[in-house]
């Protein structure tokens, strides 16, 4: 994921509405703040996107933008 992948995907993140918590992720995945699950994510990957050690958080950020965009 490049840097600009990164910041379009926050962009879409922040101008979305976001489900209201506990979301369900993944089965034993509870996001109790939906905002701070974000926060959390991004600033690994804003660091390194390309790193190895990013793909999970790509994962969750990806899953949860399908879970969105299934309930819109």
């Amino acid at each position: 994921m490049t840097l600009q992948e990164v910041f379009e995907l926050e962009e879409w993140l922040k101008n979305v509405e976001l489900p209201k918590p506990p979301v369900m992720l993944f089965p034993g995945t509870d996001i109790t703040d939906v905002n701070k699950f974000i926060e959390v994510q991004f600033i690994s990957l804003k660091n390194d996107p390309n790193s190895k050690n990013n793909a999970p958080v790509i994962y969750r950020l990806k899953a949860l933008k399908l879970l969105i965009e299934s309930n819109l």
